[in-house]
């Protein structure tokens, strides 16, 4: 937003010293994410933003100026993740911001893609809302893909239209993710479409291009897809640069891609490099001590050059999307200050957001908001007999869950070997008639028992995993009755379970309650399944557009980038019958 007059001019003043700041911090280093260089001086703060730096401050000009002791710390701008579903914390934004910006995220792109495939324009409403009235700033990139194939059936079908009446919003960041690579790549009207309009808005439009090289690669860039958060192999991330697409490093509770992309980072690059957690649990943040901050410390540990790693998490983030108020410590930029006690192990001390000490206190003076999308989960009574798969043998084909990726390995009941157990996905919209698709998945490790979630990419119908037809129909109707969340079962008896009632997706509890209630439903969970962070993986088994082998309530789907596959096809009926090529 543009200041008036009187705004600058106040700024003006207080730069050339003929006016007192509001805040000053003394003594601090300040290494520069532009040059390169650090340097020990004050920073001068009037209002939300910084009019001052390298310019000393003696005492007497500092009279009725609240004064911050910077001595021994060192001041970064505030750190923007470039790409996050809010949604995947289970928590609202005000809760997940409370989490967060403590850790310094003061920035965040948030894709509500989730809260969209179950709600439609209402999820744009209540994110847009929930952005006016945050501590944090959240840009809300609208949804390019409700649903994301048309392989699911989600809660809305979302076009340029629907779409156009957000795009000026002031906390409308661009277009989300474009998932339906095929519709790019053959030009379907209503997804060019959608391009053409935030194009024309001069607004980012981000990628989502897992595996994709060569020549499709040139035709998403050519279609003005500008950045992507999918690479998971220095090759596939060194072509995307090259290539001028703005690579998002992604370290999330499951999805974690750091590590294989060190060696992209470096001065050079730093400029075409973001940070970014996709999705991310609360644990993780807390025990982590951040999601920026983890993924700056994580990489310096491992002999990145810090300031190459601090220009990735700051002014690169604010470059690419445009927030030009924002991303190193300067006069006329936004006070996102983060103070750290150790530069290389990022170990934050203080967060300043619009020049405001982020502290408990602060989350009190947001408006109140009332959450949405209660009672979303419409499905019939389960029982057992619902859960037969019609065909069977050994070439038939098994999920395979691949830990610490959401890529699945196509197997067959001979090559998965005993942990096979039966999934299903269960149309929760009632947009289908209750339509399920039935399949195998192996890697689970469960014997006994079943789970159960209403969070599945990207349609987040209800998905269910067990060994055994009854306890699948004892986690669905448990789901039934909270109106959405994770449940756990064995021998009939539900052990654990965590309601999120707010479109099946969130919780509306504080995030204290809920990382309570996550320990309690992980105890549960270890009862039956020994895989780690079991439902995340559970949440992505539906989500065709990620290679290979996906469920969704349409049947079994597969999509083989690596052999020129520009999208998923469907290769199994619901029943679980063998489609003919």
């Amino acid at each position: 937003m543009k200041p008036t007059l009187e705004v600058v001019s106040s700024r003006i003043n207080a730069a050339m010293g003929w006016a007192k700041p509001d805040t000053v911090i003394r003594n601090v280093q300040v290494p520069s994410v532009i040059t390169g260089e650090t340097e020990v001086t004050d920073i001068a703060i009037l209002g939300n933003t910084i009019v001052s730096v390298y310019e000393p401050y003696d005492d007497a000009m500092l009279e009725g100026v609240n004064v911050i002791d910077g001595t021994g710390k060192f001041a970064l701008p505030g750190f923007i993740n470039a790409h996050a579903h809010i949604e995947s914390s289970v928590l609202t934004p005000y809760e997940y911001e409370r989490v967060a910006l403590p850790f310094g995220e003061t920035t965040l792109m948030g894709d509500p893609h989730e809260a969209a495939n179950v709600l439609g324009n209402k999820a744009f409403e209540f994110f847009l809302k929930s952005a006016s009235g945050m501590i944090m700033d959240m840009y809300v990139q609208l949804s390019s893909c409700v649903p994301a194939t048309n392989l699911e059936t989600s809660g809305a079908n979302l076009t340029a239209t629907d779409l156009a009446q957000f795009i000026d919003h002031p906390k409308a960041g661009g277009l989300a993710e474009m998932m339906n690579l095929g519709g790019v790549l053959g030009s379907d009207p209503e997804v060019i479409e959608k391009l053409l309009l935030f194009w024309d808005h001069a607004k980012p439009i981000d990628g989502h291009m897992p595996g994709i090289r060569g020549r499709a690669l040139s035709a998403l860039a050519v279609a003005n897809i500008r950045n992507d958060h999918e690479s998971t192999t220095e090759a596939e991330g060194r072509e995307k640069l090259k290539k001028g697409v703005q690579v998002l490093i992604r370290e999330g509770t499951v999805c974690k891609n750091l590590h294989a992309l060190f060696n992209l980072i470096n001065t050079q690059n730093a400029p075409n490099l973001c940070f970014c957690t996709d999705d991310m649990k609360p644990h993780d943040i807390i025990a982590q001590k951040g999601t920026m901050a983890h993924m700056i410390r994580t990489s310096i540990a491992q002999g990145r050059d810090p300031m190459a790693v601090y220009r990735i998490a700051t002014l690169s983030a604010a470059t690419h999307f445009g927030l030009t108020d924002r991303g190193v410590i300067a006069p006329g930029r936004k006070a996102d200050i983060v103070l750290l006690n150790n530069l290389e192990t990022c170990d934050v001390a203080t967060v300043l957001k619009n020049g405001v000490v982020v502290t408990p206190e602060i989350f009190k003076a947001r408006p109140a908001l009332d959450a949405v999308g209660y009672q979303s989960v419409n499905v019939k009574t389960m029982e057992a007999a619902d859960f037969a798969i019609e065909e069977s043998g050994p070439d038939m084909d098994v999920i395979g869950v691949i830990p610490g990726s959401i890529v699945t390995a196509p197997l067959t009941r001979v090559t998965a070997g005993d942990d096979v157990i039966k999934l299903a996905v269960i149309e929760r919209h009632g947009r289908a008639g209750g339509s399920m698709g039935l399949g195998l998945v192996s890697g689970f490790g469960i014997t006994n028992g079943a789970i159960a979630s209403t969070v599945a990419h990207d349609h987040h119908n209800v998905m269910v995993a067990g060994a055994t037809d009854a306890d699948m129909a004892v986690a669905v109707n448990r789901l039934k009755d909270m109106g959405g969340g994770f449940v756990v079962v064995r021998d009939g008896k539900v052990l654990a379970d965590l309601a999120l009632p707010v479109a099946g997706l969130m919780s509306d509890k504080p995030y204290e309650s809920v990382v309570k209630n996550l320990d309690a439903l992980a105890l549960g969970l270890k009862q039956v399944c020994p895989l780690d962070s079991a439902f995340m993986y559970l949440s992505f088994l539906g989500l065709c557009v990620i290679p290979t082998l996906k469920l969704t309530d349409k049947g079994l789907t597969l999509f083989e980038p690596e052999k020129g596959d520009t999208g998923p096809r469907l290769i199994r009926d619901p029943r679980g019958l063998k489609l003919t090529p």
